[in-house]
């Protein structure tokens, strides 16, 4: 089920987080979240499992092992923390009510036993206090599981610490197949002087330490009184607010306050039932002795099944087992005693009109009765809904009034309605978080392309619906750059020529933006516009620029001429001063820069020469001093500015020009 999976990815995350997740789960090549009644297959777990070994380069049993302690602790943070403290007063008769657990969880999740494929345990104890616990289970290589779920329920109920070791690994011919069946020993050490953890711990080693201490405790003046308290309250157990009475609870006191460490049941002479009424009084019960034969048979279960009233027919002529996964014989049952069973009816030997129904599961407890040597099965009908009940064309009145299946179906009926419900609103909830994902990954590409248009911070405030207010920038640097003898080329290619070779030229000038942190303005026709400075400004608009601007002319080699063949070759002319930058126009809004520099800038690259970086006076003082190879140009006659001084830039001294080009 979902709740494994997302057990164990709760796990990664905790201790490793969400990233070495995602790597391991990309990795498995599972999905990223699990329903928790949702069936999958068992490959999943494995490769998850598997794939964090390798991740995480730990070794399986390590990895299983934690598993097993966080899972416990998954389980009650889940909900199901009373439902587990509540298995047993101590730990051998937790783990011997594992598999009824297992048996209520298969009706919450609307399965049999067969299908959920539950594990199954059987405990037995040593004269020496140890325990050897046989767990089986199809899912092989799983059995470390085991010791960190059981450590970890035992330190956590029982305030004891074990160590389980496996002392046998076998494979057994079961029903459906190969079944793993590994045997630990699990030895057991008190950790902490006895204190009850919770209201339903307690250990028989536990009561007899209490009344050892409250035999050195108490003084005869104290057990007096301790009478009279318990004398005013009828044998009640004693009040835990009490001080003396605080470390007397589990011990019962009888008659005159005669304390007993133990119960021992009386038993009367012969039994004061009739037959008739034992049958009726239990309509769901089978006596049969060691060759199966039935000697005995509850009053409705004889009703469902007819042939049962033929008595010394063989129980399994009538009956297959469904769990625990054992042959149907004597000595089978036997072993499993402590473990509920689950008979279920065969279709063959049910009447001709019958056979249509779904067959009729019982679960129950065996009792074996060494006197008459025979098996007595109390059981009661499996049914997990009203529905169930109907497709058997059986009723309440078939329950004996004794029996909380009654109540059980009605309660399942509004809780399986309600998992239902819970279910919807946990695949609901899983649609909306992959909508959710998939609406986040088309926001981000919808702001990429924003972002790309207009600089970030602009970009946010239009979309926040504020106005932009134009900047002004004290000093940033300016390029433009165009190819030379654009118009000749434009005369003689296709148009999609030429729309290939800007593509490809003004890709690798992108790129450049990116290497050096430059601002790409716009591009009208051949020419390409850059800032250095703008919209945040940098002492180190100028190098920047320059940079950029060396990375064009050697990127420029690369964009072949349609027409000749050969490189292109483009102009590049570099100023600096002061510009007005803002936004203009509310559709297709366009970062715009004014002012005299963008024009001086513009009259350096159409005064330019063909492959060189063609710098005004200002950029020049810019850089000078920066470690720039630069020569100079002279005086020119530069259109609408009359003369001016500008330079052409070589080099950076310092760099190399795979750096230049941002190339590794």
């Amino acid at each position: 089920y979902g709740f494994i999976n997302t057990c164990l990815k709760s796990l990664v995350v905790e201790k490793y987080g969400e990233e070495t997740w995602e790597k391991l789960r990309l990795q498995a090549g599972v999905q990223d979240s699990f329903l928790t009644f949702e069936v999958y297959k068992d490959e999943i777990t494995m490769q998850l499992v598997d794939k964090a070994c390798k991740v995480l380069g730990v070794p399986a049993d390590t990895v299983l092992r934690e598993f097993g302690k966080y899972f416990f602790e998954f389980c009650k943070r889940s909900g199901y923390d009373h439902m587990l403290r509540t298995l047993g007063g101590n730990l051998y008769e937790f783990i011997e009510n594992l598999d009824a657990l297992h048996s209520y969880l298969s009706l919450s999740y609307q399965a049999s036993l067969i299908e959920m494929n539950a594990p199954s345990f059987r405990v037995e104890k040593n004269e020496d206090g140890s325990m050897h616990l046989h767990y089986y289970s199809d899912r092989r290589g799983l059995c470390h599981i085991v010791p960190g779920i059981i450590g970890a329920a035992a330190l956590d109920f029982f305030n004891i610490e074990i160590s389980m070791k496996i002392v046998n690994q076998t494979e057994e011919e079961e029903r459906t197949g190969k079944k793993e069946h590994i045997v630990f020993l699990v030895t057991q050490n008190p950790l902490f002087p006895c204190k009850e953890k919770n209201e339903f711990s307690s250990s028989s080693q536990c009561l007899v330490d209490s009344e050892k201490q409250i035999e050195n405790q108490l003084n005869k003046e104290d057990l007096e009184k301790a009478k009279n308290a318990n004398g005013d309250r009828g044998n009640s157990v004693c009040p835990v607010k009490k001080s003396h009475w605080k470390t007397l609870r589990g011990i019962i006191t009888l008659g005159k306050g005669k304390l007993l460490r133990g119960f021992d049941p009386v038993y009367p002479k012969s039994l004061w039932i009739d037959t008739k009424t034992f049958c009726n009084g239990l309509p769901f019960h089978m006596v049969f002795d060691k060759e199966l034969k039935v000697k005995q048979a509850g009053v409705s279960i004889q009703k469902i099944v007819p042939g049962l009233q033929t008595m010394g027919i063989c129980l399994d002529q009538y009956f297959r087992i469904i769990h625990p996964e054992v042959p149907f014989t004597i000595s089978s049952i036997q072993k499993f005693i402590n473990s509920q069973f689950v008979f279920q009816t065969r279709r063959e030997m049910m009447p001709e009109s019958w056979k249509e129904r779904p067959m009729l599961e019982l679960r129950g407890q065996m009792m074996w009765m060494e006197p008459l040597q025979c098996m007595l099965y109390l059981c009661s009908p499996l049914l997990r809904s009203l529905h169930e009940l109907e497709e058997r064309q059986m009723h309440i009145a078939d329950i004996a009034p004794h029996d909380a299946t009654r109540d059980l179906i009605l309660l399942n009926q509004q809780r399986l309605a309600e998992m239902e419900l819970s279910s919807q609103l946990e695949r609901k909830k899983e649609e909306l978080r992959i909508l959710s994902k998939h609406l986040e990954e088309e926001k981000k590409k919808t702001e990429a392309l924003l972002y790309a248009m207009l600089p970030q911070h602009v970009a946010n405030q239009l979309k926040e619906g504020k106005r932009v207010e134009a900047g002004e920038f004290k000093e940033c640097t300016i390029l433009f750059s165009d190819v030379v003898t654009f118009t000749n080329i434009c005369a003689q290619c296709e148009p999609i020529q030429i729309v290939l070779m800007l593509n490809s030229m003004y890709l690798r000038f992108d790129r450049l933006t990116t290497v050096h942190d430059v601002y790409k303005v716009e591009t009208i026709g051949d020419a390409y516009m850059v800032v250095g400075g703008v919209p945040v400004p940098v002492p180190t608009h100028a190098e920047r620029v320059a940079n950029f601007a060396l990375g064009m002319i050697m990127a420029a080699r690369g964009v072949q001429n349609p027409v000749s063949g050969n490189p292109i070759q483009i102009r590049v002319g570099i100023h600096t001063g002061p510009v007005l930058a803002g936004v203009v126009g509310e559709k297709m809004p366009r970062y715009c820069l004014f002012g005299d520099t963008v024009n001086i800038a513009s009259r350096m690259e159409s005064h330019g020469v063909p492959s060189k970086i063609h710098l005004s006076s200002s950029a020049y003082q810019c850089l000078k001093y920066k470690n720039f190879e630069i020569t100079e140009r002279g005086e020119i006659e530069v259109k609408g500015k009359g003369k001016m001084h500008t330079y052409f830039l070589i080099r950076n001294k310092s760099a190399t020009e795979n750096e230049i080009m941002g190339r590794p």
